[in-house]
């Protein structure tokens, strides 16, 4: 989710004398973490799922990837295939990854949540349950994703902030366990047509995403959707309740209107009970999405370029997060 934190910036610093890659993206910054230094140790993990508990000390002699990474998250979800992968590829020649899911929304906390994630996306590699940021700190993490590369002796050698550079990273894996370097070359993908940013519904991160005319503070209020909304920008109709990370439909009827510049787009919500939501683009019925558990809903896969969005919500209770895009 761009996170912010992820997008924005890329850097890997791989080993054996190659040179760091990946310049900052325009409005992004290098990052001040500084090569090989020790690994910090996992700390305050929550839980461990698909693993008992494992130490940084007892992992020494193993190369290990550890990538903080939320489930929720878009940015995060389209680096699995290339992490799942390396750890099927390497696994048996002395490679571990650790998923340290830090959450960003309350539901994310919630161990059966990651569990059922974990399981929707076939994770089975370890995956620690970091809910109270102690790791996250630990590593002076700023980014969702973000993956430290750590030698057989425990030091960091190389660090991806965003997505991206996926060669780089199974090249500087397949050199520390000794396999040579891999004979196919992953492409990163072309994501130039995504052109609006992640935009948040809660009160305390949205940031001017809701039109002007509508009111962003927390609170229950009945909203009208103005006749026009402009680029990057969302509207609310009908009574929602705004707290700190998300808006909540408290009356049956409602709707989210969206302009924005890109081929996909996702909706993070949940609902207390499963409902369908109606999804139109410029006026042309789309199929309809049927949101129950707090997760990554797809809303639209289509044609890139301006479009506008419409999702009718019937009834009470749709907690809506965040949009983003594809």
């Amino acid at each position: 989710m761009l996170k912010v934190l992820a997008l924005v910036v890329l850097a890997i610093a791989v080993l054996l004398g190659v040179a760091q890659f990946g310049p900052s993206v325009p409005g992004g910054k290098e990052p001040s973490l500084s090569d090989h230094r020790p690994a910090p140790e996992f700390t305050g993990i929550s839980a461990w799922l698909n693993s008992p508990p494992l130490t940084v000390a007892n992992l020494k002699g193993k190369v290990v990837l550890v990538q903080f990474w939320t489930y929720s998250c878009i940015n995060c979800l389209r680096t699995l295939p290339y992490v799942t992968r390396w750890y099927e590829q390497y696994k048996d020649k002395g490679f571990v990854i650790i998923g340290v899911h830090t959450p960003e929304f309350a539901f994310e906390r919630q161990t059966g949540n990651v569990e059922t994630a974990i399981k929707r996306f076939g994770i089975t590699y370890p995956v620690a349950l970091d809910n109270q940021y102690s790791t996250w700190n630990a590593y002076q993490n700023q980014y969702w994703p973000a993956e430290y590369l750590i030698d057989k002796s425990g030091k960091i050698v190389a660090t991806q902030f965003g997505e991206g550079n996926y060669q780089q990273m199974e090249d500087a894996i397949a050199r520390l366990v000794g396999d040579g370097l891999p004979d196919a070359k992953a492409k990163d993908p072309d994501l130039s047509a995504i052109g609006s940013p992640e935009m948040y519904f809660g009160a305390e991160k949205n940031d001017g995403a809701i039109v002007s005319s509508q009111d962003a503070r927390a609170g229950e209020r009945f909203f009208t959707s103005p006749k026009s909304v402009p680029l990057d920008r969302f509207a609310l109709s009908g009574t929602w309740k705004l707290s700190g990370d998300e808006a909540t439909l408290s009356a049956d009827d409602g709707e989210i209107v969206l302009r924005f510049r890109a081929p996909k787009v996702n909706l993070v919500a949940g609902s207390p009970s499963p409902q369908a939501l109606l999804i139109t683009v410029d006026g042309r019925p789309q199929p309809s999405v049927t949101v129950q558990g707090s997760q990554l809903y797809s809303v639209y896969s289509g044609a890139g370029g301006e479009h506008e969005l419409r999702v009718t919500v019937p009834k009470a209770g749709l907690s809506a997060f965040t949009f983003t895009f594809g």
